[in-house]
C-alpha cells in the first residue's frame, strides 16, 4: 500500500508550494541581522556531571533580543581542538536530558542541544505579532508579514548556535555536523543551509517543507493541524491561499536546500502520514551537495530501526 508516490516518482518530485520571488534576498537580509548580533554566549556548570564529560548550560542572545538556551556536553581532559554536533529536537519538545547526549562526550565529540524559542525548554519567545498565538508556530507572524515569521527566527537561531560552538576555542570549527527528527531533521537541514561552514547533517522525516503539498494530500493534522486552523479561522474561503502558501515559502525548506554544502543523510519512513514523503523528498531532490537517503517502507513517522546508529556512525566520520 502507498500513501504517496512510487518510490521513483519520489526521486523527481519538485514540489508544490510557490516559492517568494524574494527568497534569495529574504535570506541574505536576515543573514546579515544574525551577523550583526552579539550573541554574547554564557557557559554555566550543570549540577550533572559525569566522570568522562563536562556538562553546561549555554546561554546566548538570538535575533530579537532574546536569550536562547542549549545543553552543552564536552569530553574531560582535552587535547587539541575536537569536533562538535549539534542536536534539535522535535515539534514542542526540548533539549531532553543530559544522558542522552552522552554517547558523543564519550566518542571525544562536543555537542549542544539547543531548545527551541518558544517551545517545551528554557529559551524564550517574547511574542509580539499580530493574531493567535494559542497554538502554531508554523502560522505565528503570518499576518505581519515574512520578516515577522518566527520559523525565521528559529532558523536563525541554529546558525547562530553553530557560530556559538565554532568560536569555541576548544572546538574545530571545521569539523561540525548536526542531526535531529520531525522539527530536528527540518532544523538540521536549515541550519546546513545557513551555516555553510556544516560539514555533516543527518536529518530524520524532516517537518517543515512543502506546506501546499500537505494541505492537498489532506494531512493538515497532526503537526500540521494549524494550517488548517489558520484557513478555517482567517481564510475559511481560501481567497488568500496563494499568499498564504507563498508567504509561507520564506520557511519552506525545500527553497532553502540548494545552499547546503554539507554531506546529507536522509532517513524517511515511507508511510510517514505527518511529514509526507513526498513533502521531504522536495527538499532532498533540491540538495545539490553528496546525500544519501535510507527508505524505511513499512514505517510511519516514528522511530526507525538502527537510525541512532545509522546516524551517529554518520557524525563520527568527522
Amino acid at each position: 500500500m502507498l500513501i504517496d508516490l512510487p518510490i521513483p516518482e519520489l526521486f523527481t518530485y519538485g514540489g508544490r508550494n510557490p516559492r517568494p520571488a524574494d527568497h534569495d534576498a529574504y535570506w541574505d537580509r536576515a543573514m546579515g541581522e544574525l551577523d550583526a548580533l552579539d550573541l554574547r554566549p554564557e557557559l554555566i556548570p550543570a549540577e550533572f556531571s559525569p566522570a568522562f564529560a563536562q556538562c553546561f548550560d549555554l546561554w546566548f542572545t538570538g535575533v530579537g533580543g532574546v536569550r536562547i538556551h542549549a545543553r552543552y556536553v564536552r569530553p574531560r581532559n582535552l587535547t587539541g581542538k575536537i569536533p562538535a554536533v549539534l542536536k534539535f529536537h522535535g515539534y514542542s519538545g526540548s533539549a531532553g536530558d543530559w544522558f542522552g547526549l552522552l554517547p558523543y562526550a564519550a566518542a571525544g565529540m562536543a555537542i549542544a542541544a539547543m531548545d527551541v524559542r518558544g517551545q517545551g525548554g528554557l529559551s524564550e519567545d517574547l511574542g509580539g505579532v499580530k493574531g493567535n498565538t494559542l497554538h502554531g508556530h508554523i502560522i505565528r507572524g503570518l499576518d505581519d508579514g515574512p520578516d515577522k515569521l518566527l520559523f525565521r527566527n528559529i532558523f536563525l537561531d541554529t546558525a547562530a548556535l553553530a557560530k556559538v560552538l565554532a568560536g569555541f576555542k576548544d572546538i574545530d570549527g571545521s569539523r561540525m555536523g548536526a542531526f535531529g527528527g520531525s522539527q530536528g531533521g527540518g532544523l538540521t537541514a536549515a541550519c546546513a543551509a545557513l551555516y555553510p561552514g556544516l560539514k555533516r547533517a543527518a536529518a530524520i522525516h524532516p517537518f517543515l517543507c512543502d506546506y501546499r503539498r500537505v494541505w492537498e494530500m489532506d494531512l493538515a493534522k497532526g503537526a500540521y493541524q494549524e494550517l488548517r486552523d489558520y484557513f478555517r479561522h482567517f481564510d475559511p474561503r481560501h481567497e488568500r491561499e496563494d499568499l498564504i502558501f507563498t508567504t509561507l515559502g520564506y520557511v519552506d525548506l525545500q527553497f532553502l536546500a540548494p545552499r547546503i554544502k554539507a554531506d546529507v543523510l536522509l532517513l524517511t519512513g515511507l508511510m510517514d502520514t505527518t511529514c509526507p514523503p513526498s513533502s521531504q523528498f522536495a527538499m532532498y531532490n533540491k540538495i545539490t551537495a553528496r546525500k544519501d537517503v535510507k527508505l524505511y517502507p513499512d514505517f510511519d513517522h516514528e522511530n526507525l530501526p538502527d537510525a541512532g546508529d545509522l546516524v551517529f556512525n554518520f557524525l563520527m566520520k568527522l
